[in-house]
């Protein structure tokens, strides 16, 4: 299916900022299942330097600089992708998880040695004993991987409560594990973590996902979000993506804008202003089937 996508992000600033450095991560990457056709930012005001690239784990990028007065900060990110429902597996790809661990220990190849690069620790996601035994609840011995991390997406789905008020992009996954609430990126990181205590392989994925207004009503211009989910690695299929939000495997409606070790990698906006003093956020996604906009 092919989308539009739009993610309005806007900093109310209650002083002026004299100028201010930023990371971005809002333009969406090509990957096995999906495609983008065309995508662009636009600022308000104009950055002096923009400069657009890959960073190391091949997400698209922009570093910008503002280097004039300003109280607010306005990027808007436009992308047209197309996405292809995500594939089914046959039993023989249903590995067991132990497997897949000694191949990582082994890293014999390159795309196990790749891979193993998500098997540590980050600040926010640190692995613990506590999260590898709520691990070992679905990864019982022999069990397939993708079995094995289908039962943990419904599990933390099951378990965690979804409440935007107890968390911040700083919360740490132990506080997230100890309080069992948080939002899609704190679910992501609490399945991560515990799948990295093992000795399996996971990364995070930011990006969007489609929703559906309820029957009969229009769909509200900015009422989507930013989404987050992971993806966990299995020999000969790559890496699968899986929603513990939503408890499902990410498929035709989950775009994806970027992915690393944990969300600090991939922020939508990081950066440092000088002078702004307390500020506001403003964030409106939206992702619309481009069959929609033609109709």
């Amino acid at each position: 299916m092919e989308y539009f996508v739009r993610h309005r992000t806007a900093y109310r600033y209650l002083q002026d900022v004299s100028s201010s450095c930023h990371l971005a991560h809002l333009l969406p990457r090509s990957t096995p299942r999906q495609s983008v056709t065309e995508s662009k930012l636009i600022f308000s005001p104009e950055p002096q330097r923009n400069e657009a690239g890959t960073d190391y784990f091949g997400n698209q990028k922009n570093l910008f600089t503002i280097e004039e007065s300003h109280t607010v900060l306005e990027v808007i990110s436009e992308s047209r992708v197309t996405v292809q429902p995500a594939p089914s597996f046959a039993p023989g790809h249903d590995l067991a998880w132990e497997k897949v661990r000694s191949l990582l220990e082994e890293a014999g190849d390159a795309q196990s040695r790749a891979a193993a690069e998500f098997l540590f620790d980050t600040p926010q996601v640190v692995a613990s004993a506590e999260l590898a035994a709520y691990a070992e609840e679905s990864f019982t011995p022999g069990r397939g991987i993708l079995s094995a991390a289908a039962d943990l997406t419904t599990r933390v789905h099951r378990d965690f409560r979804y409440d935007t008020t107890v968390t911040d992009v700083y919360t740490p996954v132990e506080k997230v594990f100890r309080i069992r609430a948080g939002v899609c990126q704190d679910l992501a990181h609490v399945a991560i973590a515990a799948i990295r205590a093992i000795g399996l392989s996971a990364r995070y994925v930011s990006g969007y996902l489609l929703t559906s207004p309820p029957p009969g009503q229009p769909r509200l211009v900015g009422a989507d979000a930013s989404h987050a989910w992971f993806s966990i690695w299995v020999p000969e299929c790559g890496w699968i993506d899986f929603d513990p939000t939503n408890n499902m495997q990410a498929g035709e409606s989950h775009i994806t804008a970027a992915w690393g070790r944990d969300y600090a990698d991939v922020a939508p906006i990081a950066g440092v202003i000088t002078g702004g003093g307390d500020h506001i956020v403003e964030v409106g996604v939206d992702v619309v089937p481009v069959s929609e906009l033609e109709a």
